[in-house]
């Protein structure tokens, strides 16, 4: 589907996205510039470290989760942004070479009670591993504009 409108979407729809794995490059990088934590920049203090290894930060997990999530084309020119996320939890490591997807499922739509052109779509969030294992959870709000007359 090319659009999606506010009126498109129901509880239980799911969005599952393509695959992405991490690499050792990408954690690294990341942490320079936005994370600096041994854990998730330097191989040996990682390996000391209660991880056991390098991990990639949970906030590019975010990053990445999201761009994921897009490539579904989930609404196309209806957004009208999102007003937050809320918890927001990293369940389990991801290290270099993991290969993570995400799984979005719609859990409440309902139009919104301030401003007729609108709908407000609330979504579960499960970032899982190669392994199908469970590595983020967030819920998100999204504000759709409604199907035009």
């Amino acid at each position: 589907m090319d659009e999606r409108w506010f009126e498109d979407f129901a509880v239980g729809d799911e969005f599952v996205s393509p695959a992405k794995t991490i690499t050792e490059a990408e954690i690294v990088d990341w942490a320079f510039r936005y994370d600096p934590q041994p854990f998730h920049m330097d191989k040996q203090a990682a390996g000391a470290h209660m991880y056991g290894g390098l991990i990639a930060s949970g906030w590019l997990l975010g990053a990445v989760a999201f761009r994921l999530f897009m490539m579904t084309n989930p609404w196309g020119a209806a957004s009208l942004g999102s007003p937050g996320c809320d918890a927001l939890r990293w369940v389990k490591p991801v290290r270099p070479d993991d290969t993570i997807h995400v799984v979005v499922t719609v859990t409440e739509a309902r139009p919104s009670r301030s401003k007729p052109d609108r709908g407000v779509v609330n979504m579960a969030w499960d970032v899982r591993n190669q392994d199908g294992d469970t590595v983020m959870t967030m819920q998100s709000v999204q504000l759709l504009r409604r199907r035009p007359a």
